[in-house]
């Protein structure tokens, strides 16, 4: 799948722009802050509904801050066209697809696959769980049947064990611990099974991406240490309902990252760890890709990240994937003639030809 044409109007500081990048590699050329980071903005809104960037949407807004618009046709890999858009006005969400609105905007997500990588993606590796968690999550996304239904159930039956815990109601709390029981399992299931393709694929994609960072090795912990998890709910209870709060289970996974059994943030420099995040990340488009459910590839200010060998090895790796690219930069490439070059000033895009 890739995007064919994009349009976007009031985003920040693009007014109005529409381009039509290729199937391949697109560059996106300015100086800083001249809205480079506002296109792939602009696409990752349009799939997940909010910003890589901020939390506020109303921060998107441009001239007026109170409505932006941002459109696209993507082309499947069979050929079928899709037209997808999203509006903002107010408060309000607005998204479409082939004319027709959507109910939930996860519709959109599933009609736009992506990977990104930035410069907060190091935070894959020296950051908290959870964003190791979300990895895994929006790795399952596109490619394994029945794993939204299975998250939703499980966030909505721990959001209300959780105020149960609060109003100390042990009638309720024995039904709904079966409940987060069998949602929770079914999480840990999938994501354990993801968790180790991740790890049977990144080890060979580290070593393209960087010579330098010794053997790497995933583990997944599951977030309880009972047999089962209906067994630590029941056990941990006393102290989950001193503390309000449900202590054990899929939202208190970690995938470790390792390298040569020490924790990665431990040994590796700054640059390393950046290498491996961009090689967990481009595990994970290949895993989509293997899934078939290519995904657009965006790459924000990667220049700025790395050397220019380490650039070009992770922009190899992401061209090896057959997906489409967009990178931005603040130095005009030289480019094969079957990619495109765009050049960005003041919230303006054109293609360079």
């Amino acid at each position: 799948m890739y995007i064919s044409k994009l349009s976007a109007e009031n985003l920040r500081n693009l007014e109005a722009v529409g381009i039509e990048p290729c199937d391949s590699l697109n560059y996106l050329w300015g100086d800083n802050g001249a809205g480079k980071t506002s296109v792939l903005e602009s696409i990752f809104v349009l799939s997940r509904g909010r910003s890589f960037r901020t939390t506020q949407p109303s921060e998107l807004a441009g001239t007026g801050g109170k409505s932006f618009r941002v459109y696209a046709e993507t082309v499947e890999d069979v050929g079928k066209t899709h037209r997808i858009g999203l509006e903002r006005s107010g408060t309000h969400w607005r998204g479409r697809i082939d004319g027709e609105d959507v109910k939930k905007l996860s519709s959109l997500t599933r009609q736009l696959p992506l990977v990104l990588m930035e410069p907060d993606s190091h935070l894959l590796v020296n950051g908290p769980p959870e964003s190791r968690r979300k990895y895994l999550d929006w790795g399952m996304f596109h490619v394994e049947h029945g794993f939204l239904d299975t998250w939703r159930r499980f966030s909505k039956a721990l959001k209300q064990r959780n105020a149960a815990l609060r109003q100390n109601n042990a009638r309720l709390l024995d039904s709904l611990d079966e409940v987060l029981a069998e949602y929770g399992s079914r999480l840990d299931v999938l994501r354990k099974r993801h968790a180790g393709m991740v790890a049977e694929k990144v080890g060979a994609i580290m070593e393209r991406v960087s010579e330098t960072v010794p053997d790497v090795e995933l583990e997944y912990q599951q977030g309880w240490k009972a047999e089962t998890y209906l067994e630590s709910l029941k056990d941990r209870r006393k102290k989950d309902l001193e503390r309000g709060i449900t202590g054990s289970g899929p939202h208190r996974a970690e995938l470790k990252l390792c390298c040569n059994g020490v924790p990665a943030r431990a040994v590796l420099s700054r640059g390393e760890q950046k290498a491996f995040a961009a090689a967990m990340l481009l595990t994970q488009a290949n895993l989509l890709v293997d899934g078939g459910q290519k995904p657009v590839l965006l790459l924000d200010d990667l220049i700025s990240e790395f050397d220019t060998e380490h650039f070009n090895r992770v922009l190899r790796c992401s061209l090896d994937t057959a997906c489409q690219i967009w990178v931005t930069g603040t130095e005009k490439p030289e480019l094969d003639p079957l990619h495109r070059v765009f050049h960005v000033e003041q919230g303006r895009v054109r293609e360079l030809v």
